[in-house]
């Protein structure tokens, strides 16, 4: 299969895997622990079923949205991913340019391999910034100064990794080790990989994260660079040290990583302009709760004017037309766009995207919900309210009743 015949993310993911070495693509898959919330953030979005309306005009679809004053042409970007870089060479570039083909925000991770300036060059129009705070706070001063001397209107901070997760999978496989320090059978297995080893030995082995180089030693090498930047972890930030950063940053500052809504409405009182709920793709700590259950009661604690959006899970269409019933502004997406970028550049990246778009406007079609703005609770199915039987206490189940939206967990 060639990427241009997928016909669905998981497509992407299958053509991906075979162009990385094993050990290469479990740095995608990876998460931490006993890796449990990995499909625990998919299967969040099996526990909703969508109820639709008929006999409605669905010849014209409307999936616009509108997110910060800006009208972007899908109601999903791309999520920050980092390390792109190691899949394929300028990876960041190519999701940046395929962002801007497609009309949708592109958060350039704080892990990325190309610096932010030649990214946010590349689509100058589309790309966010994204932060993961330095223990060395003269290092996290100067990232925030390069993103806003790039122009970007936003910049992304991630607070759900204070410390450095436990990521059992990538430590086995000695992930952002020298080639000397791998197995045997990683390198022999590796080697099957023909297309994208070239790659690699033509670029000097492990890409240099230049975002972080200029804070590094002197001529450190790329695993070194890699070394640094983990050392900058962990980087407590608190709730005194986001007044510093609402105060430092002059455009929109999204939280990314809440998942209380205490801590959301808190957020919203610090004058945080949006909130991602997310528990970083399951890359964060194993037992937290996928951030749809959690969606519900962040909504409510901010009330209905602050953006709020969400990662982790999304693998399809009409996962992100469910989490828009569930109150989410917008969604970011992940994985689906490492994997479109490996299989095919920036054409993989925009048929990623394409497939997402195209299956949102089938879910809003077959829902009988032309406009993705007009999506509600109304449109979620209770199906625990059928079973329910009525008693002399309770009037038989109404329509009211099935309209609800699922309690969160």
């Amino acid at each position: 299969m060639k990427f241009t015949e997928a016909l669905s993310i998981a497509d992407l993911r299958m053509l991906a895997k075979r162009r990385l070495p094993r050990v290469v693509f479990e740095v995608i898959e990876s998460g931490t622990e006993d890796e449990f919330a990995l499909p625990r953030n998919e299967a969040a979005f099996r526990d909703y079923q969508l109820w639709p309306r008929y006999l409605v005009d669905v010849s014209r679809i409307e999936r616009g949205k509108t997110l910060f004053g800006r009208r972007y042409a899908a109601p999903f970007g791309m999520a920050p991913t980092g390390f792109a870089g190691l899949f394929r060479k300028e990876a960041d570039s190519m999701m940046a340019c395929a962002a801007a083909d497609a009309d949708i925000p592109f958060i350039l991770s704080g892990a990325s391999i190309e610096p932010l300036e030649r990214v946010a060059a590349a689509a100058p129009d589309h790309v966010w910034c994204h932060l993961y705070p330095a223990r060395d706070r003269a290092i996290t001063t100067d990232l925030v100064k390069r993103a806003a001397d790039c122009g970007r209107e936003v910049l992304v901070l991630t607070v759900d990794n204070p410390v450095y997760p436990n990521r059992e999978r990538d430590t086995r496989n000695r992930f952002g080790k020298p080639v000397w320090q791998q197995k045997w059978s990683t390198l022999i297995e590796a080697a099957t990989h023909f297309g994208w080893v070239t790659e690699y030995l033509r670029r000097g082995g492990f890409p240099r994260m230049e975002n972080w180089s200029r804070y590094a030693p002197p001529g450190a090498s790329g695993p070194a660079v890699a070394a640094f930047f983990r050392s900058q972890s962990p980087s407590i930030v608190t709730w005194r040290d986001l007044e510093t950063f609402r105060a430092l940053w002059p455009g929109k500052l999204v939280l990314k990583g809440l998942q209380h809504s205490e801590d959301a409405r808190r957020a919203a009182e610090a004058g945080i302009d949006g909130i991602i709920v997310s528990n970083h793709g399951g890359k964060a700590h194993d037992p937290l709760p996928a951030p749809l259950h959690s969606l519900p009661g962040i909504r409510a604690a901010v009330g209905p004017e602050m953006p709020v959006m969400i990662d982790s899970g999304i693998r399809r269409g009409s996962d992100i037309v469910i989490a828009a019933c569930l109150g989410a502004d917008f969604s970011f997406v992940g994985r689906p766009m490492l994997y479109g970028v490996t299989a095919g550049g920036t054409d993989g990246t925009l048929k990623a995207i394409d497939i997402l778009k195209r299956e949102i406007d089938l879910s809003l079609a077959l829902i009988g919900c032309p406009v993705f703005d007009d999506l509600n609770a109304g449109f979620l199915f209770k199906p625990e309210a059928l079973n329910t039987p009525p008693t002399r206490e309770a009037a038989p189940v109404s329509l009211k009743v099935l309209t609800q939206s699922r309690n969160s967990v």
